[in-house]
C-alpha cells in the first residue's frame, strides 16, 4: 500500500484541480500544442520520471511499514530481554540464598556427626564399664551384696549400705539407658539434618536449572533485538536514500513541467487574448458586446452569462449592466470552476 505524506496529497488535491480547470482547455489547446511540438519535447521524460516517482513512493510506503513492524518487534525482544534480565538477577539471588543454606546445613551435618561420634564413644565407655563392672563380680573382685549386707553393724549401717548399693545399680543402669537414648536422638538428628541438605541441595539444582534457562532467554531474545536494531538501520538508510532519489525526481519534474506549462501558456494566451475565457467563445457568444442579451434565455453581457448564474458568483444587477471588469471577474471564476461545460460555444 502506498503511503502519502502531507505535501504529496496536497499536491495530489491541487492536480486534480488543475486538471479540472485546464479540462475544459484540452480541445482548444490541443491543436496549438500539436502545432508546437517543442512544448512536448519533455513529456516523455516527465511520464517516466513520474512513473519512477509512483515507484518509489510505493516502496517508500512498503518500506516504512517494514520499519513499523520491525520496531514493534524490537520493542518486544527488548521487554523479553529485560524481563528475562529481571528474572535472571531474581533467580540468582535465589540460589545464593539456597547455596548458603546449604552450606549451613552442611556445617550442621558435620557437627551432628561430630556429636553422634562423641555420644557414640560415651556409650562404648560406659557399656565397658558395665562389662568391668560385671566380670569383677563375677570373678569376686568385687564385694558381695550379700556379705555387705550381713556384716553390717546394726540397722541404720544396714539401711545406708543397701541404699548405696541400689544407687550404684540404678547410676549403672540410668548411665547406659542415658547414653543409648542420647546415641538415638543424635542419630535422629543427623539423619533430618543430611534429609534437609539434600532437599536443599535438589533444590538449588533446580533454581541453577531456571537460571540458565532463563538466560538463554536473554540471550536469545538480546541477539534477536540487535539483529532487528540492523535491520530496521538498514531500512532507514534505504528509506532515506529513496526518498533523497525521489526528490530528485520530483525535482527534474517540476522543471521539466515548468518548461511545458510555459510554453502551454504562451499557447494558451493567444487563444484567451484580453478577455477571461477563451477569445473565440467569446466572439461566438456575444461577439464581444459587453451589452449583449439573449432575449431567450436572459444571457447577457459579453459573456451571455445567466442572471441565476450572475447572483450565485456574488453578481448584482444584470450581468450586461456591469462594468466590463467585473463581467471579467466572474466570467473568470466560472471558468475555472465548470471550464467550457457553461458555455454552448465551447462545447
Amino acid at each position: 500500500m502506498e503511503l502519502k505524506t502531507d505535501s504529496q496529497a496536497m499536491r495530489s488535491i491541487r492536480a486534480v484541480r488543475r486538471g479540472r480547470r485546464a479540462g475544459a482547455l484540452v480541445l482548444l489547446v490541443a491543436t496549438a500544442l500539436l502545432a508546437a511540438p517543442a512544448a512536448w519535447s519533455g513529456a516523455q521524460s516527465i511520464d517516466e520520471l513520474n512513473a519512477k516517482i509512483a515507484d518509489a513512493q510505493a516502496q517508500a510506503g512498503s518500506l516504512g511499514a517494514e520499519i513499523d513492524a520491525i520496531s514493534g518487534q524490537l520493542s518486544a525482544a527488548r521487554q523479553q530481554a529485560a524481563a528475562a534480565a529481571q528474572r535472571e538477577a531474581e533467580l540468582t539471588a535465589v540460589l545464593a540464598r539456597g547455596e548458603q543454606r546449604e552450606a549451613e546445613l552442611a556445617a550442621r551435618v558435620e557437627q551432628t556427626q561430630a556429636h553422634l561420634d562423641r555420644t557414640r564413644a560415651r556409650l562404648r565407655r560406659a557399656i565397658e564399664a558395665l562389662k568391668d563392672r560385671l566380670v569383677a563380680i563375677y570373678r569376686g573382685d568385687a564385694p558381695d551384696a550379700t556379705d555387705l549386707l550381713l556384716s553390717a553393724r546394726g540397722f541404720d549401717d544396714l539401711a545406708n549400705r543397701a541404699e548405696l548399693l541400689g544407687r550404684i545399680e540404678d547410676a549403672d543402669a540410668a548411665l547406659a539407658g542415658q547414653v543409648r537414648v542420647l546415641r538415638y536422638r543424635v542419630a535422629e538428628q543427623l539423619e533430618q539434618v543430611q534429609a534437609a541438605k539434600a532437599a536443599q541441595a535438589a533444590f538449588n539444582d533446580r533454581i541453577a536449572a531456571a537460571r540458565d534457562q532463563i538466560a538463554a532467554v536473554r540471550a536469545n531474545a538480546e541477539a534477536q533485538a540487535a539483529q532487528l536494531e540492523q535491520a530496521r538501520a538498514e531500512q532507514a538508510a534505504a528509506l532515506s536514500s529513496l526518498q533523497s532519489q525521489v526528490a530528485t525526481w520530483e525535482q527534474e519534474v517540476q522543471e521539466a513541467q515548468q518548461v511545458s506549462a510555459a510554453q502551454a501558456q504562451e499557447t494558451v494566451s493567444s487563444w484567451f487574448g484580453d478577455w477571461a475565457i477563451p477569445q473565440a467563445v467569446v466572439m461566438c457568444e456575444s461577439g464581444g458586446n459587453f451589452d449583449a442579451v439573449n432575449p431567450s434565455s436572459g444571457a447577457g453581457g459579453a459573456y451571455q452569462i445567466l442572471p441565476s448564474t450572475w447572483r450565485l458568483y456574488g453578481g448584482s444587477g444584470s450581468p450586461q449592466a456591469a462594468s466590463p471588469q467585473e463581467q471579467s471577474r466572474i466570467a473568470a471564476q466560472i471558468w475555472q470552476d465548470s471550464g467550457s461545460s457553461a458555455w454552448e460555444c465551447a462545447q
